[in-house]
This record gives C-alpha cells, sequence and structure tokens, in this order.
C-alpha cells in the first residue's frame, strides 16, 4: 500500500474548494477531516482499506487543500 494515492487528489480538491468557498472553521474543519478517516475504519468498502500512515497521509492532504483554499479566498 501507498502513502499517497489517487484518492489524495480528491481530498485535496474537496478541501481546497471548502476553503476557498466555504470557509466556517479551522474547528470544523478539522472535526469533518479526522471523523471521516475515523468512520473509514469501521465501513466495508473497499475505498475505505488504507493504512494507518495513508490516513495520516489522507488528513496532512486535507490540511495543505484547505490551507490553499484559505490562500486563494482573498
Amino acid at each position: 500500500m501507498t502513502f499517497i494515492n489517487y484518492y489524495s487528489i480528491i481530498h485535496f480538491i474537496i478541501w481546497f474548494t471548502y476553503g476557498k468557498y466555504f470557509y466556517k472553521s479551522w474547528s470544523l474543519f478539522l472535526l469533518l477531516s479526522v471523523g471521516w478517516e475515523i468512520i473509514e475504519l469501521f465501513i466495508p468498502f473497499n475505498f475505505a482499506i488504507e493504512s494507518i500512515m495513508n490516513k495520516i497521509m489522507d488528513i496532512m492532504i486535507n490540511i495543505i487543500g484547505y490551507s490553499f483554499g484559505l490562500l486563494f479566498k482573498k
């Protein structure tokens, strides 16, 4: 398994868009981002089967996407 996969691009795009157009707060962003990765641990779908390192990288990519979205908002 890799640390970054094609879902990583989707993560970036989603959180970039959220940061650019729908800014709420960092706490809500973190709740949604980390919460989804935790939910993925328990759902029985193939897309959710990832290593813990991949889940950590997903959160890091989410943070980068959200930050860039906020940056390009101005």
